[in-house]
């Protein structure tokens, strides 16, 4: 075959571009704010396979955004500075960590209750929705249509018609089956609902950055009443009692002041989902009667720094007596992995509760190793038999718990868009603990030993565990 001057030149410019690409591609990891391990795992992808590595570094690997298609930073709505609820305790390192971080005060007057049912997290959905006497305001990650969403829609179609102001906002990668295929909402919209996804990955996707997705699941009630942690809208999570085999997953339950921040967070998304801009309209009582301390902590590049992340890994350090974990995927970076070795070593319960087998093979290949370092050293790695556990919570010593959407791996705690509570009441440590306590005896203990060629494989894709 012959060789020609045009082959030559269009081999020469696309060696060029490629060279200009992944000299663009190293130059960005440098300058932007990563762990050591992330640099090396983009810049090893990048320089093996840079024709694949480079594209899908600008759309997936970039985690903050230029300013220009900057996402604003939520704006909490203060109670006022002398209001009863609000608590500054100077002995409470979770409290102090966030408020460092800008991160909104904890309250007191919370009424907040643990569901861990998929059928009793159904009827209090319905029953929030049919209750609600000015707005329904839903956020979730995942949307299908079924039985269980077909009842939703239902309902908020009646509730539209009633008046009531109802607003639906998902994802667009969780809850891509409806967004190609949106049907289903017309009689909603037609009632005067109101539809949003976040955000279009097609338009404009080096300027969206389509890997920072909103994980959040917030499903607010007149403005007053939430239910959240980790439960999607589809048959999967909630749903009637018919024999369903469904994921093992929490809502809980939350009325008082710090439903406040929530609508603050839904907000934020809002806005910048639908781009038109509005006032927050909060209505906020002026009394509460719950006994349960609450502090609500989002995650993402809408807040404007890693104050879930630092607050998890303080906790974990401080720790004197346990560190339970509740999460589905188990991809922590270096320093929690560490951190929670030490833990160990200092004599502290360490207890890692995940599922025997998730529905990612990728995520269970990759997790395998830092589990076998904690089974190591001797915490207790417990691996759930039931169906697919989806929850996420932490338990620290019997000073606070976490419950919400964050997984304990590096998409949850660096790259989407999520929402915790941290809760220090006692009635609310009790309660996780019992239902931890439940899932301990549903399971299996300890990790068996790899093959060669199955430990092999999951230490290379232990090389690319920040990418995912």
């Amino acid at each position: 075959m012959q060789i020609t001057a045009s082959h030559m030149l269009l081999t020469y410019m696309f060696v060029l571009i490629g060279g200009i690409l992944v000299f663009a591609a190293l130059s960005h990891i440098l300058y932007q704010k990563r762990s050591p391990t992330s640099m090396i795992s983009w810049m090893l992808t990048i320089v093996f396979i840079p024709y694949v590595a480079v594209p899908l570094y600008f759309l997936i690997g970039i985690r903050k955004r230029e300013k220009k298609y900057q996402k604003g930073y939520v704006e909490f709505h203060e109670l006022t500075k002398h209001n009863p609820y609000i608590l500054n305790d100077p002995n409470n390192g979770f409290q102090n960590i966030l408020k460092k971080n800008g991160i909104t005060s904890a309250t007191s007057g919370n009424t907040y209750r643990l569901i861990t049912s998929d059928t009793a997290a159904y009827e209090q959905m319905l029953i929030e929705m049919r209750n609600a006497k000015e707005s329904i305001d839903i956020c979730t990650y995942v949307f299908k249509y079924d039985q269980t969403t077909e009842a939703f829609l239902e309902l908020l179609t009646l509730r539209a018609k009633e008046g009531i102001r109802v607003r639906l906002l998902m994802d667009i990668v969780g809850s891509f089956s409806v967004y190609i295929n949106q049907r289903h909402f017309k009689a909603l919209k037609n009632a005067g609902g109101e539809i949003a996804f976040f955000v279009p990955i097609l338009k404009r996707p080096f300027q969206n950055y389509i890997n920072l997705r909103n994980h959040r699941k917030i499903y607010l009630f007149d403005q007053t009443t939430l239910l959240s942690g980790g439960m999607n809208l589809s048959n999967e999570y909630m749903g009637k009692e018919d024999g369903e085999k469904r994921w093992d997953d929490i809502l809980y339950y939350l009325k008082g002041p710090a439903v406040s921040n929530f609508y603050s967070i839904f907000h934020n998304d809002w806005v910048y989902a639908t781009k038109h801009e509005m006032k927050n309209d909060l209505k906020m009582d002026e009394t509460y009667e719950g006994d349960t301390i609450v502090q609500v902590v989002p995650s993402g590049p809408d807040i404007p720094r890693d104050a879930l992340y630092e607050t998890l890994l303080n906790a974990i350090y401080s720790a004197k007596e346990r560190i339970w974990i509740v999460t589905p995927y188990f991809i922590p970076d270096e320093n929690i992995i560490q951190a929670l070795i030490i833990a160990q070593h200092k004599g502290v319960d360490v207890k890692l509760i995940t599922p025997k087998i998730s529905d990612n093979f990728i995520a269970d290949m990759v997790r395998s190793p830092y589990m076998r370092e904690l089974d190591k050293v001797g915490a207790d790695v417990v691996l759930y038999e039931g169906e697919m556990l989806h929850a996420k919570a932490i338990l620290f010593d019997s000073s606070g718990g976490m419950i919400g959407s964050v997984n304990m791996d590096n998409r949850s705690l660096f790259l989407n868009y999520e929402v915790v509570t941290f809760a220090y009441s006692l009635q609310f440590i009790e309660s996780i603990e019992k239902w931890m306590e439940k899932l301990i005896d549903n399971s299996s203990r300890g990790i068996n030993k790899p093959s060669k060629a199955r430990e092999a494989s999951e230490n290379i894709m232990k090389v690319f565990a920040p990418l995912l």
